[in-house]
């Protein structure tokens, strides 16, 4: 069954790189009967694998309204749990590959989809908010994909990072998901799901932009300061020379 729901998944547009990715329904759509089984498995790929373009805060609103509307039949209590699962699940697997194998992982070049600069960006979180930023990650893009990992390379104490990502996983995978099934009830968000839908997606980067525009302000401050430095100490010597 996984096999089929991989296959058809990698046949269709949903396999290539654009704005489907983007679009949770469409996702959920082409799981079909497999619609459970296909977001279990988003949700631990973009933790439990780092592949951050994946749909997240978006995809588990979306299926806890479509089963609030009765397009997805199975319980909204198994999707919690199952969401909840694979989320913590993803994340012992990534806590481990950054404790074991992170430093040689980490330390190779930019790729396509693999930036250093959002390792780095995690770990600023962890020193400014310790290890509740298991929890607060969850809800971050592009920082949730890599916080586990980054605590595995920082060797946090396993015990702790357990627990802290099992109150994230229970807090994001439930919270999100039944906050969908609560708003999927309402006509308005029925009649215009994918226009709200671009709305969330659009919230959810929102501390992206923002923790960029900031590291762009203190990059500027930093080599604003090395300039002054530097010419601070070429003045004495071109009056030296004079």
């Amino acid at each position: 069954m996984i096999t089929t729901l991989l296959a058809g998944a990698a046949a269709s547009p949903v396999a290539t790189l654009g704005p489907s990715w983007l679009d949770p329904q469409t996702l959920i759509e082409r799981f079909g009967a497999y619609a459970l089984i296909g977001v279990v498995i988003v949700v631990f790929i973009e933790t439990g694998l780092f592949f951050p373009l994946l749909p997240g805060d978006s995809l588990l609103f979306t299926a806890g309204a479509l089963v609030a509307q009765d397009e997805l039949h199975f319980p909204l209590w198994l999707l919690c749990l199952m969401v909840t699962v694979a989320a913590f699940a993803g994340d012992q697997n990534a806590y481990w590959i950054g404790r074991r194998i992170g430093p040689r992982l980490f330390n190779r070049p930019d790729s396509r989809f693999f930036k250093r600069e959002h390792i780095e960006e995690t770990h600023r979180y962890f020193e400014r908010y310790g290890g509740a930023t298991v929890i607060i990650a969850r809800f971050i893009p592009i920082v949730r994909t890599y916080s586990a990992a980054s605590a595995g390379i920082g060797r946090m104490h396993y015990p702790k990072f357990a627990a802290y990502d099992l109150v994230g996983a229970v807090l994001w995978g439930c919270g999100v998901t039944l906050l969908g099934y609560a708003l999927g009830t309402i006509p308005f968000v029925k009649a215009n799901i994918e226009l709200l839908l671009v709305g969330i997606i659009a919230l959810s980067l929102v501390p992206v932009v923002i923790a960029a525009l900031r590291a762009r302000r203190q990059r500027a401050a930093v080599e604003g300061l090395a300039a002054q430095a530097h010419h601070a100490e070429t003045e004495p010597e071109a009056g030296t020379g004079r």
